[in-house]
């Protein structure tokens, strides 16, 4: 039923993310990413006071309100940098990660952020195109920074866009 209720076009939020939402997150994350942060993790991130993150939810949900995707930033003396940011694997290419990312750069701006980076494998070409988008360019690539399921070692990005 649900796969049917997503031919639908879903409606989405982006609300600020809060302890009660580390459970969901945490399982979020699992579907991206070989290691899954464990909801401990996301609320020890989430409750230092220059650390915030914002939450998709859908809005037009039966019976209720799903986490479609976060983001999780922290801003430090006016340097900034995402943490981690996930789609789940059921909303891609829905404009989520774009509209995170955007509540995430406000987010940075309003706290005095100057500066933003982020770190992406570079064979996410997805998520490479989406940072080029919203104006980041790579600096800097860390040679077998990622470790995959299979032991294999990958390259990070280092992604900066300047917000003044």
């Amino acid at each position: 039923m649900f796969d049917e209720y997503l031919q639908w076009k879903p409606y989405f939020e982006i609300v600020p993310m809060e302890a009660d939402d580390c459970r969901e997150i945490s399982e979020l994350h699992g579907q991206r990413f070989p290691r899954q942060w464990s909801d401990g993790e996301f609320l020890s991130l989430l409750l230092q006071p220059n650390v915030f993150g914002f939450v998709a939810r859908q809005t037009n949900a039966f019976f209720s309100r799903p986490a479609a995707g976060f983001v999780l930033a922290r801003e430090v003396a006016g340097e900034a940098e995402i943490l981690t940011v996930a789609v789940g694997n059921k909303f891609g290419n829905l404009g989520l990660g774009w509209r995170l990312m955007q509540a995430a750069l406000r987010e940075t701006s309003q706290r005095g952020g100057e500066v933003i980076f982020l770190e992406v494998e570079a064979a996410n070409q997805a998520a490479i195109r989406l940072y080029r988008k919203l104006g980041f360019t790579t600096v800097a690539e860390r040679p077998a920074y990622y470790a995959g399921p299979d032991g294999e070692r990958s390259t990070a990005l280092v992604m900066k866009r300047d917000l003044r």
